[in-house]
This record gives structure tokens, C-alpha cells and sequence, in this order.
């Protein structure tokens, strides 16, 4: 089976390699044009199916892997920052508060599978951080191409009081539901994706 992981995420390649299976990675040609009025559920599941469309449409019989992630911060929709100003000001308005992270997977199979279509939702509380602490997480330099400006396998991680939910979806691809489909389309995995959840193979994914 040809696994094609649409993405140009360093981390969701790092992610889907713990699976240990055989993949390629494809970068989508595709513009995430978001829209006010558009739940944000929905949003980030369809920029998931239009990543993924994007590959499949040149990549026939193949098995193909689109997702994409969103932060959500009392009802407002949450993307990466445009500048560091930007950065701070998101830094700034996610300090002390509960936030929710949306990441979707869609997965488009052209071997005869029915696909699948998710969304997955992890709660982080922020710790009640000081402009201090966001100049010098910025000074770090990894704000610009996260969501919600803060990498949470990074340096982000000490800005942060705790996780409720996947961490892995909360870094981008949830692995759980990706091996489910592919087990239920008879592709048998090097790993025990349960054990790998406990051994928790991430260096920081120890603390939360």
C-alpha cells in the first residue's frame, strides 16, 4: 500500500514515522483561505481534505494523509502569527487562560478503503506568564510557523500549566485514529501504538 503523508510539517513527519511504516511525504499546493463565518471545526477539517485532495489528485492508488491544526481561544479562531509583534500579541491574550487545539485528519484512500474524516480536540491551560517570559520565548525564534505562535515540543512547553487530551494531536497528527484505519484496511504495524502512547517517546510529552 502507497502511504502518502501530504504535509510540509516537519513534526507531522516525525509524528507518522513513529509508526514505522514505509511513507512518502508530498507538500500540498493548497491556500487555506479561512473564513469568519466558518466554524472552526469545520474550517481546519476541510484545509485537512483540501491538503490531501491537493496530492491525491496526482498520486492515483495511493492512500493519502492530509491534517491540519487550529487554536481556538474563546470562540476565536487562532492561525501562526504573522510577524513577532503578532506572536507577542497572541502570547499575550492565550496567558493564564484555557485554549483549545483542533487538529484534523483526512484521509483520502484510492485503494478502496472508505477513508476517514476527523477532528480532534485537546485543551492546554497556559500558564498566567509574565512580557518577560514572552519576550524571551520569542527571542527562541520557533513562534513564526506554529499556531497560536508556541511550539509545545519546544520551548513552549514551559509556558504551559498542563494538557487535557492527545498530546500528539496537540503537536499535529493524532496517531491513534490513523492506525485504527490502516489495521482496519489490513496494513500490519511494526509498533503497539497503545504501548508507544505510554512509553510517551516525545523527550518533553513526560510532564503533562
Amino acid at each position: 500500500m502507497r502511504i502518502i503523508l501530504a504535509s510540509s510539517s516537519p513534526r507531522r513527519r516525525e509524528i507518522f514515522a513513529l509508526l514505522g511504516l514505509p511513507f512518502e511525504v508530498v507538500a500540498p499546493e493548497f491556500y487555506e483561505d479561512g473564513s469568519p463565518d466558518c466554524p472552526p471545526e469545520r474550517e481546519v477539517l476541510e484545509f485537512a481534505i483540501g491538503k490531501a485532495r491537493s496530492v491525491a489528485k496526482d498520486h492515483r492508488r495511493s492512500l493519502v494523509i492530509g491534517s491540519d491544526t487550529m487554536i481556538v481561544l474563546e470562540g476565536k479562531k487562532i492561525g501562526k502569527p504573522a510577524d513577532y509583534a503578532d506572536a507577542g500579541r497572541i502570547l499575550g491574550a492565550l496567558a493564564g487562560k484555557t485554549h483549545r487545539i483542533l487538529t484534523s485528519v483526512a484521509i483520502l484512500d484510492d485503494l478502496g478503503g472508505p477513508g476517514l474524516n476527523l477532528v480532534e480536540q485537546v485543551l492546554v491551560r497556559m500558564r498566567p506568564y509574565s512580557e518577560a517570559d514572552i519576550e524571551r520565548y520569542l527571542a527562541l525564534g520557533e513562534s513564526l510557523d506554529k499556531a497560536g505562535a508556541y511550539s509545545i515540543q519546544g520551548g513552549g512547553s514551559a509556558l504551559i500549566e498542563s494538557i487535557s487530551g492527545d498530546y500528539l494531536a496537540a503537536v499535529g497528527l493524532p496517531l491513534r485514529p490513523i492506525a485504527r484505519y490502516l489495521l482496519s484496511r489490513g496494513v500490519k504495524l511494526p509498533v503497539d501504538v497503545d504501548r508507544l502512547y505510554e512509553e510517551k517517546p516525545f523527550p518533553n510529552w513526560q510532564r503533562f
